[in-house]
């Protein structure tokens, strides 16, 4: 393989290590690697020119061979966005063997939110140990935020409970909610009865059982969407003064403070957003009777547009990723927001495919789902509802 040096000392401690030890391999022109397979080093250098491959059962083997001996920070993270329900297993027991451990937990969370499907597989084929780190893991708990609580899903009893009260200066009304790093923030929205604009961001550490307040807002910003992804917050798009805008805001977690990126291509409130293996799209409308979705490049800041959609009388008001594919919940024909229908797009084969039949949109719940592991679950105001993939 011939690789530019510089790009192994940026993405690879091994490299950084072995660069700056001196030793003679850190002068030679040509390094035979031991350790690692030919195709997992293949893998490494497509992920660090910017691609996203799909990878099958021994690639991912080799890659996370790769990742743990060269230490190849964004291999691990690439490897993170695969984890699904058909290679989890293999991803955890194969992390656990290699010692990477941002997979392994990555793994073996997933598998223990999907514990009823996966258990009868798992007590099967891992090891003793590997089970029992599994099953001592809390499983994803379901959170409603509400106007002066936040209620978790006891799923034992099928009852929701009281998690927490809101802070008196905190306003979920319009506010921007999210989850990151199992810690909840709510930012912005408006209070008051004249909804005045609320500054005030918080963050809840489930951890603590305590609020924290966070900085505010460049730009104050309400009905806006909020989404997190690799340890920052993306406030998007909303309103001010009822103007509509277009201006981006992310929050870095270690560095606690906003800065700026790249707006978005047009000005929309609480636009249609989420994230899928760790990438971050948006819905948004042009006239007539088209939405487009665009994918936010945080090496580049930029937004770029994957795909079009054009359905007579009918725009995308949700979007929901799981796997490799977004799913579009958009009105039905004449503003018919009851019956909504579904379109799905493929990441990887870029095609647009319909799901059969409607979908009811009782209290616009479909405007609420959430995935987790193969299902995505819906909220309204008097039942919730799971939606298999």
């Amino acid at each position: 393989f011939s690789v530019e040096k510089q790009v192994l000392l940026q993405n690879s401690d091994y490299f950084q290590a072995l660069y700056r030890s001196g030793m003679k391999e850190s002068r030679q022109q040509e390094i035979h690697l031991q350790c690692v397979q030919p195709r997992g080093f293949f893998i490494a250098l497509s992920v660090l020119r910017g691609e996203r491959p799909v990878l099958d059962a021994e690639d991912i083997v080799e890659a996370i061979q790769c990742a743990a001996f060269l230490q190849v920070a964004p291999l691990t993270r690439h490897l993170v966005s695969l984890v699904n329900s058909d290679n989890c297993l293999l991803m955890c027991h194969t992390a656990a063997t290699f010692g990477l451990g941002d997979l392994h937990h990555a793994a073996a969370v997933f598998i223990r939110n999907m514990y009823a499907d996966l258990q009868a597989e798992v007590r099967e084929t891992f090891p003793l140990e590997l089970v029992a780190q599994v099953e001592s893991l809390t499983p994803s708990v379901l959170v409603a935020v509400g106007a002066t609580t936040v209620c978790y899903l006891d799923e034992g009893v099928n009852r929701w409970k009281v998690l927490t009260e809101l802070p008196l200066k905190a306003s979920s009304s319009m506010a921007g909610v999210a989850v990151l790093d199992n810690k909840l923030y709510i930012i912005g929205g408006v209070q008051g009865p004249h909804k005045q604009v609320a500054d005030s961001c918080f963050c809840y550490s489930a951890n603590t059982n305590s609020w924290t307040s966070i900085c505010r807002l460049s730009q104050p910003r309400y009905n806006f969407s909020l989404i997190g992804v690799e340890g920052r917050l993306y406030a998007l798009g909303g309103e001010y003064e009822r103007i509509l805008m277009s201006s981006v805001e992310k929050y870095d977690v270690i560095s606690a403070r906003w800065e700026f990126a790249a707006n978005l291509p047009r000005p929309a409130a609480r636009p249609a957003c989420t994230t899928a293996m760790n990438r971050i799209f948006v819905c948004l409308w042009k006239p007539m009777e088209t939405t487009e979705i665009y994918e936010y490049d945080p090496w580049r800041d930029e937004w770029q547009l994957v795909s079009t959609l054009i359905k007579r009388q009918s725009y995308g008001h949700y979007l929901v990723g799981h796997r490799d594919c977004l799913y579009v919940i958009r009105n039905g024909p004449s503003d018919d927001f009851l019956r909504c229908l579904i379109e799905r797009y493929n990441l990887t084969t870029g095609q647009w495919s319909s799901l059969p039949g409607h979908f009811t949109n009782s209290k616009g719940s479909l405007f609420t789902g959430v995935v987790r592991g193969d299902s995505v679950l819906t909220l309204n105001r008097s039942a919730n509802a799971r939606i298999h993939h």
